[in-house]
């Protein structure tokens, strides 16, 4: 089945996901990035099912394919052939600096924008008293990016770069990530 995109829907995209993912922190980082994206699209005129589905998609192959040799490529491989068209394909290789696909849309700056301050979101929630997005405040998290040793693998100028791209300042693009992640803290446990 396909949407008004002539994309698959998003039924079929999260059994594409569940099929190369299995690692609960990944799906749900999947979910976070599909949530900020949802919101971000009719800020830039896009679709939020199309702008989602990207976000939901993003990082399907890392779980199986981590090195970067492998990943977003294996995963953009996987994609063509179920039908998914370039710029979609060409979005998710954006998010990934080293592929060398250049960021130009609106679509692939939210996308890397979103990526990096997702899992860092969700990584300051599960530090909260309760492990809550709703505890989470934009002043800890702009403290926490000062802590080297939080979350290290979170690359904090790739968040920085991100708002910057956006045109955004850096607090107006936490808040807003971390609103939407409220959407949906149900589902992330958070």
């Amino acid at each position: 089945m396909t949407d008004s995109a002539g994309l698959p829907s998003r039924a079929d995209a999260l059994s594409l996901l569940r099929e190369y993912t299995e690692k609960p922190g990944l799906l749900k980082h999947a979910y976070a990035v599909e949530a900020a994206m949802r919101a971000y699209a009719p800020r830039y005129g896009g679709d939020p099912d199309s702008w989602g589905l990207v976000g939901l998609l993003h990082d399907f192959d890392y779980e199986r394919w981590p090195s970067l040799e492998d990943h977003p490529y294996r995963g953009s491989e996987i994609l063509e052939q179920k039908g998914y068209p370039e710029w979609f394909r060409r979005a998710i290789m954006s998010h990934a600096p080293y592929t060398g696909v250049t960021r130009d849309s609106d679509l692939e700056k939210a996308l890397f924008a979103c990526d990096e301050l997702c899992g860092f979101l969700t990584a300051c929630a599960l530090v909260t008293p309760g492990k809550s997005l709703a505890e989470v405040k934009v002043k800890s998290v702009k403290k926490k990016m000062k802590a080297k040793a939080f979350a290290a693998s979170v690359n904090r100028e790739d968040i920085r770069e991100g708002a910057a791209d956006l045109e955004l300042e850096l607090d107006a693009h936490i808040e807003f990530c971390l609103e939407a992640l409220r959407g949906i803290a149900g589902e992330l446990e958070l």
